[in-house]
């Protein structure tokens, strides 16, 4: 498996983290997935962290802040949670 292309910092989305890397959420780039994914905690400020991806790469399981709370999603889904540089 090839390993991700390097992606800008400004357009960092939480698909692009590597599993164990961590990131902190600017904002969420769809109106209409942002009122599900604010539903479940992805709140611009909280720190994520991938900590795995199934066997071919869809969905990802990112950790939401301090409490471990475990989220999994759908990479389309996590390529709208954008980062901060």
């Amino acid at each position: 498996m090839a390993a991700p292309s390097p992606v800008p910092a400004s357009r960092r989305s939480a698909r692009d983290l590597r599993v164990g890397e961590t990131g902190t959420i600017c904002c969420l780039e769809d109106p209409v997935m942002a009122l599900k994914l604010l539903d479940m905690g992805c709140v611009p400020g909280v720190t994520v962290r991938l900590s795995g991806r199934a066997p071919f790469g869809d969905p990802l399981m990112l950790v939401l802040g301090d409490e471990e709370y475990t989220l999994s999603l759908r990479g389309s889904e996590a390529a709208t949670i954008l980062l901060k540089d």
